[in-house]
This record gives C-alpha cells, structure tokens and sequence, in this order.
C-alpha cells in the first residue's frame, strides 16, 4: 500500500503546475491545496493505478482511502473516490463508515457530489435495508453534507426513483437556509423532472420552496 501511494505521488509531482493550482486553490476558496493536475490530465496519470489487476485488496480499502483523504493535495482526494468506485460491487454492509467518513472529511461539493451520486447510492442499492437507518440519521444531523446526500445519492436513477422517500426528504428539510441544500433540491428535482415532469411540477406546487429550489427544479420546463 505504501508504494501504490508513493508511486502515485511521484507521478503527481512530477505533472504538477503552480500556476494552474493557484487558480484551483482560488476556486475552491483557499479550502484546499492542488498539485494543478487538470481533470483529463489527472485521469491520464491515475489510470493505471485502477487496472483491475494493480487494484489493491478489497481489504486494504478502508486504510488506503484514509491515507489519502488525509494528504493536503485535493487531487489524492479525488484519486481516493474514483478508486472506491472500482469496488462498489464488493462492498461490505459497514463500508457505510469509511464512504461516511470521506463526506465528514474536507468536506466540499467537488467531493461529496461525486461520493453521494456514484458510491453512496450503490450502496443502498446493494444494502437498501440500511436506508431508513442512515438516511434518518443524516438528516437528523446538522451536517449539511449528509444532508446534501440524503438528497442526491438517487440523482440518476430516472425512472427507478423512489419518489415518497425523495418528497419525504425534501419536506425535512425545507426552511433550510443553506445554499447547498437549496440547490441540491432543485437539482434533484430538475433531473428528475427529464423523467417525470408532470410529478416534479404537481410537487413544486404542493409545497413551500425555497427560491433557489424552486428555480431549479423548473429550470428545464420553462424554457
């Protein structure tokens, strides 16, 4: 495990650039330090460290993702996550801790989007008995990024989306002032509008939503 990530690293040094970190640094507020790796770029380097036959052991999962999530470059974060997804049919019933770990964790939408949408919701989809559990317990919390997930880890199951569980999230927490969970129900709620407009305009409104939300959620229907 200790040469899978000092290899990567090496690899990360050597394509760094200040000058495109310093402007992603600034886009994400100064929250997080950036090798200045582009995303194209990044995939390039990484790729061959997620060939099925170089993955590391299902076991060493959890060890790994937190020795990376705790490095200061944001790219290893993102490394971290798209390496999960190569385990997502393996995933173990208390895998739950470390993808609850990685949204606790320098916690950001460039993160937790991807960690809600691609590794949260296969897991429920895996483990759906562990729905009514997490998902209370999220909402319940004053993290808005669990929060944010409760919302989005359905964000593309189109047709499959469970529409009770997803209107009973969104009435929790409506009155949020929080900008990221007034987007994430717009957003929710205008992806899902590409399947069933006709469901997303009734619940629009049957209910108070935030401006934003709102917005959002209409966006694709009022052109």
């Amino acid at each position: 495990m200790t040469d899978y990530i000092a290899t990567l690293e090496q690899e990360f040094e050597a394509n760094s650039n200040p000058q495109i970190a310093e402007g992603q640094k600034a886009y994400m507020r100064n929250q997080f330090e950036f090798y200045g790796i582009t995303s194209p770029k990044r995939r390039e380097i990484q790729r061959p460290f997620l060939v099925k036959s170089f993955l590391p052991s299902k076991e060493k999962l959890q060890e790994l993702v937190k020795a990376l999530w705790q490095k200061p470059q944001r790219e290893y974060q993102f490394f971290a996550q798209e390496l999960v997804s190569k385990y997502t049919k393996q995933f173990s019933i208390s895998d739950i801790s470390i993808l609850e770990y990685m949204v606790t964790h320098k916690s950001w939408w460039d993160t937790v989007d991807y960690i809600a949408v691609k590794l949260i919701g296969p897991y429920f989809e895996r483990y759906p008995e562990q729905l009514d559990t997490h998902l209370e317990k999220w909402l319940a919390s004053d993290n808005i990024w669990l929060q944010r997930c409760c919302l989005l880890y359905q964000l593309k199951r189109k047709e499959e989306i469970d529409t009770l569980r997803l209107s009973q999230i969104i009435q929790r927490l409506l009155g949020s002032k929080e900008f990221f969970i007034n987007k994430a129900i717009g957003w929710v709620l205008r992806e899902y509008s590409k399947t069933n407009p006709n469901w997303v305009k009734e619940f629009v409104s049957r209910n108070e939503l935030a401006n934003l939300s709102r917005r959002e959620a209409l966006r694709l229907m009022d052109r």
